[in-house]
């Protein structure tokens, strides 16, 4: 498993790389077998630590958490304590999951789109929304219930994917205001 530890305008000692490598590696080994990659961040916000966590897997999924205290070692292991949750939680469909086939990914393009928010923003000239930047992006093929799976892991509010069992079909599910899940299914 590659493991990449950075310090955002922090100053990363070889103590706290041995110590999350360790307490990483303990999750993974419980729960999910076949990681490829860890990326763990720290930074400092305020008088706050703040610690990110995302573990890729070969089967597509990604689980990701953020942990904020005051001292780095406990923004770490609360960060940690998530993914575990996260893990164990989804231990059995990850299994499951793993053992039929690795996710199919599909190139897709994503935009960042201008805000026009602003309090003196007079009316905009055309309807066109400027474009701030444009990255390629990809779009896993899975099954509703992977979807959703993998939407909570990450922590996102939406995901876009291409409904396995409808071949090209794009389908959205998402978080709604009442706590439910959403899912847009054009067929």
């Amino acid at each position: 498993m590659q493991y990449q530890i950075t310090g955002k305008h922090i100053d990363i000692g070889e103590s706290l790389q041995t110590h999350v490598k360790t307490c990483v590696d303990e999750v993974i080994e419980k729960y999910a077998r076949r990681p490829t990659d860890a990326n763990i961040v720290f930074s400092k916000s305020g008088h706050e630590f703040v610690c990110e966590i995302v573990i890729h897997m070969s089967s597509g999924l990604t689980a990701q958490a953020k942990g904020h205290d005051h001292e780095i070692y406990a923004a770490f292991e609360k960060s940690c304590d998530k993914i575990d949750k996260q893990l164990r939680r989804y231990k059995r469909r990850l299994k499951d999951h793993q053992r039929e086939r690795p996710v199919e990914l599909s190139n897709g393009a994503s935009y960042i789109l201008a805000s026009s928010d602003g309090p003196d923003e007079s009316e905009p000239e055309s309807l066109q929304p400027m474009i701030i930047a444009e990255m390629e992006t990809k779009i896993p093929s899975l099954s509703v219930g992977e979807a959703v799976m993998q939407m909570e892991l990450a922590g996102a509010s939406v995901l876009v994917f291409r409904n396995e069992k409808q071949g090209e079909g794009v389908n959205v599910v998402y978080r709604r205001d009442d706590g439910n899940i959403g899912w847009i299914d054009p067929a």
